[in-house]
């Protein structure tokens, strides 16, 4: 399977070659573009998955590209990282401000550039995943109006019943101890015991009835959403 297309816009040559060759080597399908106003034509018919975009570009320069991509809401999504030479404090907010992800100041190493694309990427898969809507056999769950249901009848559970069954339903068939379940839910300075998160998981089976069933223990380990 390829991976994710990543856009580059920069009107330095070697810039653009140093990206590609680095990109490519990481198996990411790449496009270079040497000027703002292309940049935009085939951000439009592309719609690629994260644009490394320059600010010092002739004619249009990145901010206004920026602006543009952001203001669109078919392309408003797109995540953006900065490539400049321009390290001022002053730029950098500007950019951030009209929405880019993240910002690289030239010289860079492509080691560094990679691992902020990565980065960002999984960023946004992160949050994609936390919204989306879940629908495994009759429980559906809904992140954004905070509802459950089994059987389409809502199911009334606490904030921390919800995130457990949400970071279950996530991830079928994968077996989690007890202190990564925490560590997803309340993050891992939250003080709680291997009992409490027991607790949590009877109270949750007990409200979701027989389809509680699908929440199995594995003795000595954790527990697991059945596939």
């Amino acid at each position: 399977m390829s991976k994710e297309h990543i856009l580059v816009v920069d009107d330095e040559e070697d810039i653009l070659e140093l990206a590609r060759y680095n990109l490519a080597n990481e198996g990411y399908q790449v496009t270079c573009i040497a000027s703002g106003e292309k940049a935009i034509l085939q951000v439009q018919q592309t719609k690629p998955d994260l644009i490394v975009l320059d600010l010092m570009l002739p004619g249009m320069n990145g901010f206004d590209v920026c602006k543009v991509i952001k203001n669109n809401p078919l392309t408003s999504a797109i995540p953006i990282v900065m490539l400049t030479a321009k390290g001022e404090e002053s730029d950098i907010v500007t950019g951030l401000e009209l929405g880019a992800d993240d910002y690289i100041t030239k010289p860079f190493s492509p080691k560094v550039l990679v691992a902020r694309i990565r980065t960002v990427l999984r960023r946004e898969k992160t949050t994609d995943l936390k919204n989306k809507i879940l629908t495994v056999f009759n429980i559906e769950l809904d992140p954004i109006r905070f509802e459950v249901k089994v059987d389409k009848q809502p199911v009334d559970l606490t904030a921390t019943e919800f995130h457990i069954l949400q970071y279950l339903m996530q991830h079928p068939g994968w077996v989690f101890t007890r202190g990564q379940i925490i560590d997803a839910v309340k993050g891992t300075d939250y003080p709680v015991t291997d009992r409490s998160v027991d607790v949590q998981i009877v109270g949750l089976r007990k409200k979701l009835g027989l389809a509680g069933d699908y929440i199995k223990t594995v003795r000595g380990v954790g527990y697991r959403f059945s596939e």
